[in-house]
């Protein structure tokens, strides 16, 4: 028998019942359309692709939320139909009997309701002003701006997957953005674009992409105090505290102490600052401490005047001649392959400091320095001689295996690019890089890893600290000159290797030398006159205008190790130099060569060192080299 139409709008009608209770038992959308991510156990926080209109808030509700709220709806309805049923039947009758008592009893509660509407309504509306406030002028803007990258539907409630508190520019304040599982966007652009829309500064992202919930937090980091002084006694103890290899370098967010651990973290430090952003602070900040503990302190110094603070201290060598810091580069490297085999024959249960005491080479101006370096051994190479200068290839040696030999170069630049350095190879080297008054290339340039690029301030001594994938911002560590000199002569005393005895590295305690404070880094299988050119800087009158500079000079060596007076210095080795000059020196500069002997009343010294004080005495910088 045929299916006539009454039958089948009747099983049609009752499929449709069926599914009906379905969906109101499982709690999803009663049209059957899903239109957000949300499940029965999980709220939604975005609209599904191709979804068009208008999406209300109920769907982005979890399906046993919607079912908690029809089943309590019905039985609500359920159990005041029941009652009204009969109130209604018994109050009809009695108010068409006598209409005017119950629009009596009516009138103060109508008043009354009415009245606390309108309170309640203008309540909401004022606790809520800033929070719609909050909406109109940041989260819409920021929905708009990230639905494009996001590729998030035109439907999307941004209330669902933008969670910004009301105080969100405070420091306590944490930002949470939920982003879409399929991570087929840029994570730098949406970064760019939060940090733009919300005018946010100093603040860290985190992406938790792991899972089925995908999200970004964004956290305001808390400054680094103003200003971070020595003579303040919590600095000073915070100082006295550290490690012997882990100088303290400022004051990072939330009162952190910043450090770098040589041995452990990073054997080198590069500075990388623009003009008037601390780079000799920063440095005199981690030299002074390493002298403290008995290091070794090598200032190759082509400026000539930048850390007077250091002028005639124990333990420090100042080579301010570029021949000079050439000659010492070479020396330091015959050091590091001295170190290499000791350390080699000392078996790897040995006591670092067996190898010999620290050193710290602090090359200041890598960009002019190497200039000058290459110009000085194209003038001075011979034929046979290898292109690159000697002094350059010990740098790059020392940089490959500081770690182990207990040298450290600590590189300052006004632009650390790989041509200055001598190759992207070597700038890697440097793992700790502190970054200070930093442009937008040279950010990209030396801390790719870190994005987006914390914005750079002229807030004197604040830096970023970049190591193992982060920055940190720090107010570096201020020394004063006096006290820079105080803290490097408190501690414990400088050492030096034993000169003249190859293989050996015991150290003896340092006092002044006649020629300098490393003698002779003797390297087993060389002759026993290579020595490390020494610099000891001085407060002496500058060269007259027609004085020839010492290094211009070419004498024997022979004539070097003679024993001569002032006079004879003045008149025969020093030109440009006066009697009266020298007097001064020998009086007022503490790095002023000792006599080495005596003939009758008068004081003899070696040409040699008289010759290196000329060079590396403190003049005025002039911008160029001996060689112009």
């Amino acid at each position: 028998m045929a299916q006539t139409k009454l039958d089948k709008q009747i099983e049609e009608a009752a499929e449709a019942i069926a599914f009906g209770i379905g969906r109101f038992l499982a709690g999803r959308p009663m049209d059957g359309v899903k239109r957000t991510d949300a499940t029965f156990w999980r709220s939604g926080t975005r609209v599904l692709p191709k979804v068009e209109g208008h999406v209300s808030r109920s769907s982005y509700r979890a399906g046993w939320k919607r079912l908690t709220f029809r089943i309590s709806t019905l039985a609500a309805l359920g159990t005041g139909g029941y009652q009204a049923g009969w109130v209604h039947q018994d109050a009809t009758q009695e108010i068409w009997a006598n209409p005017e008592p119950a629009l009596a009893a009516l009138e103060q509660p109508g008043i009354a309701a009415v009245s606390t509407a309108a309170v309640g309504t203008a309540a909401y509306l004022a606790l809520t002003r800033k929070r719609r406030e909050l909406m109109r002028e940041w989260v819409l803007p920021l929905h708009e701006a990230l639905a494009l990258p996001l590729r998030l539907p035109e439907q999307t409630d941004p209330r669902r997957y933008l969670h910004i508190p009301r105080n969100f520019s405070e420091d306590d304040a944490v930002i949470r953005v939920d982003v879409p599982g399929r991570l087929d966007f840029s994570k730098d652009l949406v970064a760019d674009i939060i940090t733009t829309k919300l005018a946010l500064e100093g603040v860290t992202f985190s992406w938790h992409l792991a899972g089925r919930e995908t999200y970004l937090t964004v956290k305001k980091t808390r400054k680094p105090p103003a200003k971070a002084v020595f003579k303040d006694p919590k600095i000073r103890e915070i100082v006295a505290a550290a490690k012997e290899s882990a100088p303290v370098i400022g004051i990072g967010s939330a009162g952190r102490i910043v450090t770098v651990d040589l041995d452990a973290e990073s054997p080198h430090i590069l500075v990388n600052a623009s003009t008037g952003g601390g780079k000799s602070v920063t440095l005199r900040c981690i030299a002074c401490q390493m002298l403290h503990h008995g290091s070794l302190v090598f200032v190759l110094d082509t400026k000539r005047i930048s850390h007077p603070w250091a002028s005639g201290l124990p333990g420090v060598t100042y080579c301010r001649d570029i021949a000079d810091i050439h000659d010492q580069l070479i020396a330091l490297g015959l050091e590091g392959r001295r170190r290499t085999r000791v350390a080699d024959a000392l078996g790897i249960d040995a006591d670092p400091k067996d190898i010999g005491p620290r050193i710290l080479i602090l090359l200041e101006e890598v960009n002019a320095t190497m200039k000058q370096l290459a110009r000085y051994w194209e003038k001075t190479r011979e034929s046979g001689d290898p292109k690159v200068s000697p002094a350059v290839d010990a740098l790059n040696e020392i940089l490959y295996m500081g770690r182990q030999l207990r040298m450290h170069v600590l590189l300052v630049a006004q632009s650390a690019t790989a041509r200055a350095l001598g190759g992207p190879e070597v700038r890697e080297q440097f793992s700790t890089r502190i970054l200070a008054r930093y442009s937008v290339n040279a950010w990209r340039m030396l801390a790719p890893e870190v994005h987006p690029a914390p914005k750079s301030t002229k807030h004197p001594g604040r830096a970023q600290v970049v190591s193992g994938g982060s920055a940190r911002e720090t107010q570096i560590l201020f020394f004063t000159e006096a006290e820079a000199r105080e803290w490097a002569t408190t501690g414990s005393s400088p050492a030096v290797p034993r000169a003249g005895l190859p293989g050996q590295a015991g150290p003896v305690p340092l006092h002044k030398e006649p020629a300098d404070p490393l003698p002779a880094l003797s390297v087993p299988g060389t002759a026993p006159d290579i020595e490390a050119p020494v610099a000891e800087p001085s407060p002496a009158p500058a060269l007259e205008p027609d004085a020839t500079p010492a290094t211009s000079m070419v004498t024997p060596a022979d004539v070097d190790d003679q024993a001569v007076g002032l006079r004879e210095a003045a008149e025969h080795h020093l030109p440009g130099i006066t009697l009266a000059a020298l007097h001064f020196a020998r009086a007022n500069d503490p790095a002023f060569p000792d006599l080495v002997d005596k003939r009758g009343a008068a004081f003899l010294y070696r040409v040699g060192d008289l010759k290196r004080w000329a060079r590396n005495r403190p003049r005025a910088a002039t911008g160029t080299t001996d060689l112009d």
